[in-house]
């Protein structure tokens, strides 16, 4: 068995600072466990830069390190900080490439949790970044998933947000996606929830019914494979989309894009209408493996 995401995650930025002379932005960097362990033991010689309790600032110095060419890895630790971090990486990071031809790449580490931190710093919130122009967005939550997007970003000169999960750091093994012709039903997962899926499915197996699963990493661009849209199109009731963001979120948008392909009812489970995240007054969390099973038997029924 290979090694942990957490053990890539630090190899990548490891290489990403010592060979390509990159650099790597963010708040409480070295203070709290070097973000759960994916940060290599380095300083700001090495090119980490330990930037002030200032969100809304950097975003824009991180947008400055990437136009002038230095690839920067912009740590953004509580995705419910993205709203502070957006308006330099919208506004500028992607739309010089268009506007004035100068590019500016750069790696966004984007960290979902839940659990463990409060409704204000938790939870997904990479929806906002969706319906932009100029971002790449992906979900990767194995090794073999988050190498091949780090070698993405460095062929491209485009922005790449990378939704990352603190449940996952600590994953081996990799996923395989289940895709035969005349299914019950298939799951298409993003993110933490893919964990969930993977354990209905199994559960589900036991009791007769016959479910595939599709792990969607690649959300920005999104592309269905022709297998899939077969596969989906001979489902009994199509799909279910799961994801720890909010239902109309993402999972609405690319809900929408596999109904228009295969003409099946897409259904979707995922964060409440409500504050989100792991308190005494909200209790808003994503989908695990008993809400999926659930949904799933609701559907059937």
């Amino acid at each position: 068995m290979g090694q942990t995401l957490r053990e890539t995650i630090k190899n990548i930025t490891f290489k990403h600072l010592k060979k390509f002379k990159g650099q790597v932005f963010g708040q409480n960097l070295t203070g709290v466990g070097w973000v759960a362990g994916t940060l290599p033991k380095l300083y700001e010689k090495q090119g980490v830069i330990e930037l002030p309790m200032a969100d809304v600032a950097g975003g824009g110095i991180v947008t400055g390190s990437a136009l002038v060419g230095k690839r920067p890895i912009y740590i953004i630790r509580y995705q419910g900080y993205n709203w502070f971090n957006c308006i330099f990486i919208i506004n500028y990071a992607c739309k010089s490439k268009e506007l004035w031809k100068r590019p500016a790449p750069m790696f966004i580490r984007g960290i979902a949790s839940e659990g463990s931190v409060g409704p204000v710093a938790g939870s997904s919130h990479i929806s906002i970044f969706y319906k932009m122009p100029g971002i790449k967005i992906y979900s990767p939550m194995t090794s073999k998933e988050y190498q091949k997007v780090y070698k993405e970003f460095m062929k491209k000169n485009d922005v790449f947000y990378v939704s990352e999960h603190r449940g996952s750091y600590g994953q081996k093994k990799e996923f395989k996606n289940i895709i035969n012709k005349k299914l019950d039903l298939i799951l298409m997962p993003i993110s933490i929830t893919r964990f969930s899926a993977v354990e209905a499915l199994l559960q589900l197996k036991k009791i007769g019914l016959k479910i595939g699963i599709i792990h969607l990493v690649s959300l920005k661009p999104f592309k269905l494979e022709k297998n899939w849209i077969k596969a989906i199109k001979s489902t009994k009731y199509g799909v279910l989309m799961t994801d720890n963001d909010y239902n109309d979120g993402i999972l609405r948008i690319l809900a929408h894009k596999v109904n228009f392909a295969t003409n099946k009812t897409i259904n979707v489970l995922g964060l409440s209408d409500r504050t989100a995240g792991h308190h005494a007054k909200v209790d808003n969390l994503p989908p695990d493996t008993d809400r999926i099973k659930k949904k799933i038997l609701e559907i059937i029924k």
